[in-house]
């Protein structure tokens, strides 16, 4: 699914010259990047480059050093987290973050905020069968693919507007893999935006509308996919492809 023309939109999500770290150590380095309604972006680079990094700073769990966060045009500096989500951005955290001792249905009803998109328990567990079938299992009791579905599916009872997916696959059986890839192209189908980090750089160039490199913090490239296919030198440098 291609996101509609945005170039004149106001982006749902922004980072404008952001430069953010921890301590006496600088990360990110003036980091410009935008995220339109319904639109994909793949946010790549290799371990170490700023992604989980860039992802904390853009939710507030981290604060900018310099430059700006922006939602919907507005700057977001003095919103919490909590109110970043509650202007449509969620989050799937690369360590899942499921609620270990409440049941897969508790840890759903926990997220549930209504909302015009309608993304209520039920059609989240027609878009994950086997959690239906897990339904009163608690979150320590599912397999990594399970607890991946389920923060998943979690995120998706917040009705959100941009959903934020960090090193979602990782760890995972091919199998399972597969099947978080067909349900995010799914979610991607319904309207949602997204932001995608992934070390299956393939499976990210196939979903994506346009691609953000990472490296050392800085942005050194943004485009389409097929633009970073066409740069086999790129590829191999910053994310280790070989044409």
């Amino acid at each position: 699914m291609n996101a509609p023309e945005a170039s004149d939109a106001i982006p749902l999500l922004e980072a404008r010259g952001l430069s953010a770290g921890y301590g006496g150590s600088q990360v990110l380095r003036d980091v410009t990047l935008a995220i339109h309604p319904g639109e994909a972006i793949g946010l790549m680079g290799r371990n170490g480059m700023g992604k989980t990094t860039l992802i904390r700073a853009l939710i507030g769990v981290l604060p900018a050093r310099e430059g700006a966060v922006l939602i919907d045009g507005a700057d977001a500096a003095a919103l919490p987290v909590f109110a970043r989500a509650r202007r449509g951005i969620a989050v799937v955290p690369e360590n899942r973050g499921v609620f270990a001792t409440l049941s897969v249905r508790e840890n759903l009803r926990l997220a549930a905020r209504p909302a015009a998109s309608g993304w209520t328990e039920e059609r989240v567990l027609a878009l994950f069968p086997r959690l239906g079938q897990r339904i009163g299992h608690r979150g320590n009791q599912l397999s990594g693919g399970e607890q991946q579905m389920l923060a998943i599916g979690r995120a998706l009872m917040t009705n959100p507007r941009l959903l934020i997916l960090d090193e979602a696959t990782e760890g995972l059986a091919p199998l399972m893999r597969d099947e978080i890839w067909r349900v995010i192209g799914l979610v991607r189908e319904s309207g949602v935006a997204a932001l995608i980090v992934d070390r299956t750089v393939e499976a990210v160039l196939s979903l994506a509308d346009r691609v953000a490199v990472l490296v050392k913090g800085t942005v050194v490239f943004d485009g389409t996919p097929a633009a970073l296919r066409d740069d086999p030198a790129l590829l191999a440098r910053s994310l280790g492809v070989e044409g």
